[in-house]
């Protein structure tokens, strides 16, 4: 008999969701209008991506979107976190709209309000217009201006349907990720390129947010960032503290700074003096990025531990195993750009099938630390989840079953240390879980599963796992269920 014995409760007005990403699920990629993005262009690179799956057909959510939205009505969720394809709606990223493109957004979106689930729509999953690209990408401001404008067309077309605007998802990837690494789309090893992209994205986000306002003054404005937990290998080591100073720096401050101080940390600058001179930053600019929002969107998944590497004790002889990893998406070290001297240490305890670490209480560490720095600004956790190998069966009925329960702790688990940030105080208004459906991984493939509901990519059937019948049980009852509430109702 399943234990249905709540063990916490969460305010009323607590917002409960589910998220996804255009590239990651929709499809059609060549449908509609719809023109290639830098994820088009980069996973039809031989190699690059695990397979050489890409996101041609992906969920094909273009053309099942209803079930979806049947899906999430089901679910009982109050919002649902979805982002629109830059390329699908305004092709070449600049110019008029694409009409078929606008009509698919609006009658989603509408389905969507007409179920009663708020949209919250990001209008940059990492899908830049392959055009824009061509032209210097997020490097060169010229990117950031067409942002905007992308951004007031957007706001034109749907601002009577959408519940909260996030300009960016994810900025550090964009930036580190695509143009330093480049085990993300477009690919490039720019290290002077990766930190203009930094600037010019944080510039793309004011700018979009002053435009969104411009055509609606009561819009609600955010931006989500994966934001780094760290850990120094040794917290007596001067050198360790220091290589957490300098992640810090890079991974958190570079876009929490000019958003909600205005400034860029001095430290930041001295650490890639030798990169660059920032000199891409404008008169202005950091007035533009640092106008307020109205909710900042908070992405976690595991805590990331780094030692020094200058000299100081080899790994081994610490207990720790240097890795080439970011702790939230695959990377190499030349993502970290001017911190060559930073080393990160393996993941420990029970790890997701991506690698990562499971730590629900940096989360709750990441909430009540940004609580204390930047007071008063209202937070969601708009990604967490985790991916894990299902254990799909048949049951006596003949009906295919998802077991998940390792998922369903993860999110249990972080699901709770949520619930203690609201406890201490921490002003934190709603959950999203990533992901409504298994998709397109990035550099993964589909060789990841993220979904609550599991896709069969030969048959692009959608399959509830356990997961989603225990958030469910959560979501319609504002209460944590145990991890032993996962039965179909």
């Amino acid at each position: 008999m399943t234990d249905n014995t709540f063990e916490r409760s969460f305010p009323a007005d607590f917002v409960w969701g589910t998220a996804t990403a255009a590239y990651q699920i929709e499809g059609a990629a060549a449908e509609g209008g719809r023109t290639p993005s830098i994820w088009d262009t980069y996973a039809h690179f031989s190699g690059r991506v695990d397979r050489n799956d890409s996101g041609d057909v992906a969920d094909d959510h273009y053309h099942r979107w209803q079930e979806d939205v049947d899906h999430l009505t089901r679910l009982g969720v109050d919002a649902y976190r979805l982002s629109i394809s830059w390329s699908r709606v305004m092709p070449g990223g600049r110019g008029p709209l694409n009409p078929e493109g606008v009509a698919f957004y609006r009658t989603l979106l509408t389905a969507l309000r007409e179920r009663g689930i708020k949209p919250f729509v990001t209008l940059y999953h990492w899908d830049l217009p392959q055009e824009l690209e061509d032209e210097g990408g997020w490097p060169v401001r010229s990117t950031a201006e067409a942002f905007a404008e992308y951004a007031r067309a957007m706001v034109t077309e749907f601002g009577d349907l959408v519940e909260v605007w996030t300009t960016l998802n994810e900025p550090w990837c964009s930036a580190y990720l695509g143009y330093a690494s480049g085990v993300h789309a477009p690919g490039r090893n720019d290290p002077a390129g990766a930190l203009a992209a930094v600037h010019h994205l944080n510039l793309a986000h004011g700018l979009a947010a002053a435009a969104i306002r411009e055509v609606k003054p009561d819009a609600q404005v955010s931006i989500t960032l994966n934001l780094h937990v760290l850990r120094a290998a040794d917290p007596s080591s001067e050198g360790d503290l220091d290589a957490v100073r300098r992640i810090d720096a890079l991974g958190n401050r570079a876009f929490l700074a000019p958003l909600l101080e205005g400034v860029y940390p001095a430290d930041l600058l001295a650490d890639t003096d030798a990169v660059t001179d920032w000199g891409f930053v404008h008169d202005g600019d950091l007035a533009v990025i640092s106008a307020p929002i109205d909710v900042l969107g908070v992405n976690y998944y595991s805590t990331t531990t780094v030692y020094a590497g200058d000299g100081a004790a080899a790994p081994e002889d610490r207990g720790v195993e240097s890795t080439a990893a970011d702790g939230h998406r695959p990377s190499d070290h030349s993502a970290w750009v001017g911190a060559d001297d930073v080393k990160f240490a393996a993941p420990e305890g029970p790890l997701t099938s991506m690698g990562w670490n499971q730590e629900p209480a940096g989360l709750t560490e990441l909430l009540s630390e940004l609580a204390k720095q930047y007071p008063g600004q209202p937070m969601m956790v708009t990604e967490n989840g985790a991916a894990f190998e299902d254990e799909v069966s048949v049951d006596a009925e003949g009906r295919t079953r998802v077991h998940d329960a390792d998922r369903v702790t993860y999110l249990h688990d972080h699901i709770d240390a949520v619930g203690a940030a609201l406890d201490a105080g921490v002003d934190v208004r709603g959950y999203f879980a990533w992901s409504l459906l298994d998709n397109f991984e990035w550099g993964w493939g589909y060789s990841k599963r993220f979904g609550i509901i599991r896709v069969d990519y030969d048959t692009l059937e959608r399959v509830w796992k356990d997961s989603a019948h225990w958030y469910r049980n959560l979501v319609t009852t504002g209460s944590l269920p145990p991890v032993t509430a996962a039965e179909p109702a």
